[in-house]
């Protein structure tokens, strides 16, 4: 058995303590401690459960899995059945399951027919139905017939516990699965189990709705139809579909899901078992979010610009039209690569932009970037494997950096909220706020207003306990906060703790180890590095010298088309609303000379592009992801027979007009072909050093206002200056969550919060609204004061609801002037989509929901 020393995060081997267990007349031996119905399991015998769940506490609550105990090991036994759930074993104990104890095999009979007492029999329409455990074990372990005669309770239905979540009471077996879950794993205790006997019930806190990223798991764990979900009631059969693995697309965590289609559609998305990974748990977005690419503005054949407009086109036409737009440019053409490419993809830019455009010129970066941040990744991350998901459990101590894990990254965040609840693992998180997500990781706060970063992060070893069993998660957006990055790889260097970099987006890592960075050739080695050219020339049998000067990163290229010294830009899956300066963005796409869109739906890069080439779905394609970690994470094709043509394959036509040769033009090549750099991965030898990269000056003081004024809690133009805060919420109406008002309806609504002392000195009060005022707009939220925030500072999300931050000109540690005002009539869009029509009791618990902040 391996444990970890807490001092030095050092493994060390201790034995472990065994008991011998004879279970139905067969000895096993097992750990001390195990539970009766795991120990059946490793001799093959599967003991009937409803309640029981290998991920969470043992509670015994459904009593099917009843075995009797002859012998405790003792010489004595028990007199009545006992639940194996909660029953650890003991050295000599005898037990008896339903195959050899008639005893048992008579209680998990009765407790069938008790549970059937009220429940419905309407399998055939319920969700359940095809895949039901009560229905499996109704038929092996139940009764032929029933004796019930009376009427069986009924409850209004559905009842609506949340917009995506609905309950039909009367099929419940009350096994406590979604309430423990939900408690447990999540940290969302907003479902509970109450009354008392006969009519005992899941209700809901009455003030709150169940509001979680992780509700979805429920409905898959709930043994019997009880809960289901909105959008896939009454729409498919389980025995209609094929099930193809998959991987989630929406983070950089890589969960394994389980893809359910039917005729060529995809019906809905399971959590797949993944130990190392996800284990069995995904988020809602993983699960739900799958229709983004259904919807009237797919796009099916190419698109070329004629007098203006946009007309379909053959794919040959469109060819020649993007090679010769290609060819007028010369090598002053960009790629833009954008964050939701499979690793094969993103290889296949890296290869075309410099072997068949010749220009480093290429950006993954769809987003707020920075100088330092590209050194960061050069340095510190590209090719690097230094932590993983169960490295969190054994950890000494985690600290997060500019990362919030429930909002950007939901399976990282529960593998941190376990190691907090399991192993004690202590976390902090450098921030404005402690907040919820933070709070249920069990993480405590070091405050830090948004800028003032470095300074915190200086000598931080001295005030929190960071080791070389330590790690430090850092996230995407810590690229805008100057000197972070430095700082955080100085604190790593100085304390030995291992550093991971958390991007939001599943291409990201991907398209960094394949070289979609400027100055970044795959492999993690840098361009500048002699080396590393000629060992890349070698791979693409390329006969020509590459490029040594590294290229312009996207905001550059941007500005560049603005002004025509960029002729053109190969852009594919990029968002312009999700720059710091969307305004720009698009003034580049439209000031440049020509314009190809390599996309899969219809986006404002598409209506400003001259050559429009459409590609499929994630699940039209094979691929890899890379997660966070470096994991490489394959999946293959679910829909057949749909668009075949992949960025991969457009590239490979675009390079065959243009007169080259790309080299790869499948998946399988593409992988080939990388796996050649992998060695290249372990070299980490870098011209110059392997240290800290050179970063801009730290600043010490508030920045000015762009009237004048000062982010310090000075007055402006009759409002108040305060700094802004801001990230991504995990939910928020971005194109990912088109076609899912179910689920755009469990959006969190936004707020903007701030300090006590800020709101008393700002004239801002509880619930009532703030005014934001940028330079290119001002949006109105409502006000919540929030505990342990730093003063003189404004927390808002960065997309939601009547707000988009870049659309304001603001951005993360920049000034922003506030007035009070009123609130719109408008609710919240996502406040409700109705469906059930039933009452339900609320659980009677004042669930508090304000974060608890801390000071380390």
């Amino acid at each position: 058995m391996t444990v970890t020393d807490r001092k030095d995060g050092a493994d060390v081997e201790v034995a472990e303590q065994l008991v011998t267990v004879t279970i139905d007349d067969t000895q096993v031996q097992v750990p001390k401690g195990t539970l009766a119905i795991r120990a059946a399991e490793l001799i093959g015998v599967a003991i009937p459960r409803f309640c029981d769940h290998p991920l969470l506490d043992p509670v015994g609550a459904c009593r099917q899995c009843l075995v009797e105990v002859p012998d405790m090991g003792n010489g004595r036994g028990m007199p009545k059945p006992q639940a194996s759930c909660t029953l650890e074993v003991a050295d000599g104990m005898q037990i008896r399951t339903q195959l050899t104890s008639p005893v048992a095999d008579k209680a998990q009979h009765g407790m069938i027919e008790m549970l059937l007492l009220n429940h419905p029999l309407d399998c055939p329409v319920c969700d359940k139905g095809g895949e039901c455990p009560l229905q499996n074990q109704a038929m092996s372990n139940g009764r032929g017939e029933s004796r019930f005669e009376a009427v069986k309770r009924t409850y209004p239905k559905p009842v609506s516990i949340s917009a995506q979540v609905l309950l039909d009471r009367e099929r419940c077996v009350l096994c406590a699965r979604c309430t423990r879950f939900s408690e447990q794993i999540a940290g969302d205790p907003f479902i509970a189990l109450v009354e008392r006997g006969a009519l005992q019930q899941v209700g809901i806190y009455e003030r709150e709705p169940f509001e979680s990223y992780f509700s979805g798991n429920t409905i898959q764990i709930c043994p019997v139809g009880a809960l289901t979900s909105a959008a896939y009631r009454f729409r498919a059969r389980p025995f209609d579909l094929t099930s193809t693995p998959s991987v989630g697309e929406h983070d950089a965590c890589g969960a394994a899901i389980r893809v359910d289609h039917r005729r060529g559609e995809v019906m809905r998305r399971l959590a797949g078992d993944d130990p190392e990974v996800n284990e069995e748990w995904i988020t809602d977005k993983d699960r739900f979010a799958f229709r983004y690419g259904r919807g009237e503005d797919r796009l099916r054949t190419p698109l070329v610009r004629e007098d203006g407009v946009l007309r379909p086109a053959s794919w040959p036409e469109a060819i020649d039209v993007a090679v010769a737009g290609l060819r007028r440019a010369g090598r002053d053409v960009g790629v833009l690569t954008g964050g939701r490419l499979t690793l094969e993809d993103a290889y296949g830019y890296s290869r075309f932009a410099r072997t068949v455009l010749g220009t480093d010129d290429i950006d993954f970066r769809a987003r707020p970037l920075s100088q330092e941040e590209a050194d960061f990744l050069s340095r510190h991350v590209a090719g690097r494997a230094d932590v993983v998901y169960a490295d969190v459990e054994k950890a000494s101590g985690v600290l997060m950096v500019a990362f919030e894990p429930e909002e950007e990254a939901g399976t990282l965040f529960l593998r941190l909220r376990k190691a907090s609840r399991r192993s004690g693992v202590p976390s902090w998180t450098v921030a404005p706020y402690l907040s919820n997500g933070a709070r249920k990781a069990g993480a405590v706060l070091v405050p830090a207003a948004p800028g003032a970063e470095p300074q915190v992060l200086a000598g931080l070893e001295e005030h929190i306990p960071l080791d070389a069993g330590s790690i430090i998660f850092v996230g995407e957006r810590a690229a805008v906060l100057p000197g972070t990055l430095t700082a955080v790889a100085e604190l790593a260097e100085r304390t030995g703790a291992r550093l991971a970099w958390v991007p939001r987006r599943a291409g990201d890592r991907g398209a960094l180890e394949a070289g979609c960075l400027p100055g970044l050739l795959p492999g993690g080695r840098p361009l500048a590095d002699p080396r590393a050219r000629v060992d890349c020339l070698s791979v693409w049998e390329l006969g020509r010298e590459l490029q040594a000067t590294p290229g312009r990163d996207a905001e550059q290229m941007l500005a560049a088309a603005a002004t025509g010294e960029l002729r053109a830009l190969v852009v594919s899956g990029v968002d312009p609303g999700d720059f710091a300066d969307p305004a720009a963005v698009l003034r580049g796409l439209e000031e440049v000379g020509f314009l190809v869109s390599v996309e899969n739906r219809l986006s404002e890069v598409t209506a400003r592009a001259d050559v429009v080439l459409p590609v499929s779905l994630v699940e039209e394609r094979p691929g890899t992801f890379v997660t966070w970690e470096g994991r490489r994470r394959e999946f293959g094709v679910v829909i057949r027979h749909a668009n075949p043509m992949t960025d991969l394959r457009v590239l490979a036509a675009l390079a065959d007009a243009l007169g080259h040769d790309l080299g790869i033009r499948t998946v399988a090549d593409a992988r080939r072909e990388i796996a050649q750099f992998d060695p290249w991965t372990r070299d980490r030898a870098l011209p110059g050093g392997s240290g800290p990269s050179p970063a801009p000056a730290t600043p010490v003081a508030p920045a000015a206002a762009p009237d004048g004024g000062r982010a310090d809690g000075g007055r402006a133009d009759g409002g108040h200056q305060l700094l802004l805060a801001t990230w991504r919420m995990m939910l928020d109406p971005s194109r990912a969550l088109d076609n899912e008002p179910h689920l755009l309806a469990t959006a969190r609504r936004p707020v903007a919060r701030v300090s006590q002392a800020t709101a008393r000195r700002a004239g801002l009060v509880e619930g009532e609204g703030v005014r934001l005022v940028g330079p290119r707009g001002e949006a109105v939220l409502p006000v919540h004061v929030t505990a342990g925030m730093v003063d003189d500072v404004i927390w808002v999300p960065t997309l939601a609801a009547g707000i988009s931050v870049p659309a304001l000109g603001l951005g993360a540690g920049r000034p922003v002037t506030v007035h009070p005002a009123a609130l719109p009539a408008t609710p919240h869009p996502g406040a409700a989509v109705p469906v059930g029509e039933g009452a339900l009791p609320g659980a009677g618990v004042d669930v508090q929901h304000e974060e608890q902040g801390g000071v380390a």
